[in-house]
């Protein structure tokens, strides 16, 4: 997957037109992965998770101080220029990303558990991502909390529970063809991420490797963190494997968007780049974490 990721980044990069003209759709490509992952999961998942909120809330805590923390950490520790350094505590006070559903499925990770955490933190957002960019920038954004709810209604939950309430009604036909879903999600979301690559490309255009350094320190202290963080809380290893995923991705692609409208291209600058560099690294986590459990299984 990180391959193909790469491959088409680089080809929405140089050539843009194509993925453009999908950018209609990319709420559609999304909801179908949504789709294919409620197809393969099971209710008794999430009644697993509705017996444990305190996973939820230190997930959640996590979230929102790990990530904004350490990208004022690393802004300080680099002396990033004022708008880059804006654009980097910006993009670590987003929320999880909606890919990181997809990511945690493909690791072998507990996917109901990142399907709450996603959810729980993107509701947060209005909130939490204002005020921890107003304290750690001494900025103030707006964020329309009723359009990215219905946003959130629309993309992830409603196709989840449809592909749930599908694989509920047809159980025995679903599982014949279970294997096909997840090749759907991966294509979809490899999709999505060339197109956030092409509608960003003049601001990628303006990278230096001070922000690309900036930005990957960003994105493995929050896997690294969270895997740490929730193997101290003696949680299992897909739940370590999740928050690890779910912490070191940020909805970038959101942070872009806010960065646009209240500040300026310079500021969007750090949020494009981790677009494509959280994608990249959770998924060669993901394929890693997968491999090994495909052969230990095999070694039985």
């Amino acid at each position: 997957m990180a391959v193909w990721v790469g491959i088409c980044g680089l080809i929405a990069y140089f050539y843009p037109a194509p993925f453009v003209a999908m950018k209609g759709g990319m709420d559609l490509f999304f909801a179908l992965t949504m789709f294919g992952i409620g197809c393969v999961l099971n209710i008794e998942d999430f009644k697993k998770i509705a017996k444990q909120p305190w996973i939820v809330a230190i997930g959640s805590v996590m979230q929102f101080t790990l990530m904004p923390l350490g990208a004022f950490a690393v802004a300080k520790l680099l002396n990033l220029p004022p708008e880059i350094a804006l654009g980097l505590i910006l993009t670590g006070a987003a929320p999880g990303a909606m890919a990181s559903n997809v990511m945690s499925y493909v690791a072998k990770a507990d996917v109901a558990y990142s399907v709450s955490l996603t959810t729980v933190s993107t509701l947060l957002t209005p909130i939490m991502t204002p005020l921890l960019t107003y304290f750690l920038a001494n900025s103030i954004l707006r964020v329309d909390f009723l359009a990215m709810f219905w946003s959130i209604m629309k993309m992830v939950i409603l196709p989840l529970l449809l592909g749930l309430f599908i694989k509920y009604k047809f159980t025995k036909a679903i599982e014949k063809i279970e294997p096909v879903f997840p090749a759907i999600s991966v294509t979809f979301i490899i999709f999505i991420c060339s197109l956030v690559i092409a509608l960003n490309k003049e601001f990628l255009a303006m990278l230096t490797m001070m922000v690309i350094f900036a930005v990957v320190i960003l994105n493995v202290w929050g896997m690294s963190s969270g895997y740490g963080l929730a193997k101290l809380f003696k949680m299992n290893i897909p739940r370590r494997r999740t928050l690890a995923i779910e912490i070191g991705m940020q909805n970038a692609g959101l942070g872009t968007v806010l960065a646009l409208k209240h500040f300026n291209e310079r500021v969007a600058i750090p949020a494009a780049c981790f677009v494509f560099t959280c994608i990249f690294t959770a998924a060669i986590m993901a394929e890693f974490w997968g491999r090994g459990d495909r052969k230990a299984i095999s070694e039985k």
